[in-house]
């Protein structure tokens, strides 16, 4: 039973961030902002962070896809950047400490490089035609604020869960 736990909490996550997108508009304090949620990768990079890099990328590659599939006109973008960042994460990691707090601020660099690798992809190829600073300050900050909030609320029980399903895999 424990193994269909983690599938189901990322499946969880995926729905939530479509829920978040759905019913939360995108004009705070009278501007418009691109409030990006990335529930899931936070999920994915927390994955990674305590439970090791194999599990981080195995499900940052499918679900990657899943979002590839789901979400965007070009499969790929996610299903390549989601395991890459994966990698870059948890290589950060073997030089940082694995506390809470040093999680949280490699999952928000991670969220930067997943952010600024979509919208450079999507710059070359000719999908968006928005300005550099102009996604700076109308999509990163805020969607690295939001999820920030999300981290902070999430982290300690992904921490926990992912550390007891770690575990589970030494005692088999």
């Amino acid at each position: 039973m424990k193994k269909f736990l983690l599938p189901l909490l990322f499946l969880f996550l995926f729905i939530l961030e479509s829920l978040f997108v759905q019913y939360i508009p995108p004009v705070m304090f009278g501007q418009n902002y691109i409030l990006v949620p990335h529930f899931l990768f936070v999920g994915i990079l927390f994955l990674t962070i305590y439970a090791g890099r194999k599990y981080g990328i195995i499900y940052g590659a499918i679900f990657g896809l899943v979002f590839d599939i789901v979400w965007i006109e070009i499969i790929g973008i996610y299903f390549f950047l989601f395991p890459f960042v994966a990698y870059l994460v948890s290589k950060i990691m073997h030089l940082l400490q694995n506390h809470v707090v040093i999680a949280f601020l490699v999952s928000l660099v991670g969220i930067a490089l997943l952010e600024l690798g979509v919208y450079e992809m999507d710059f070359l190829i000719h999908v968006t035609n928005l300005e550099f600073m102009s996604f700076i300050r109308m999509r990163l900050y805020p969607s690295l604020i939001l999820n920030a909030v999300f981290i902070i609320i999430a982290a300690y029980p992904l921490k926990r869960h992912f550390e007891k399903f770690a575990d589970s895999l030494r005692d088999d």
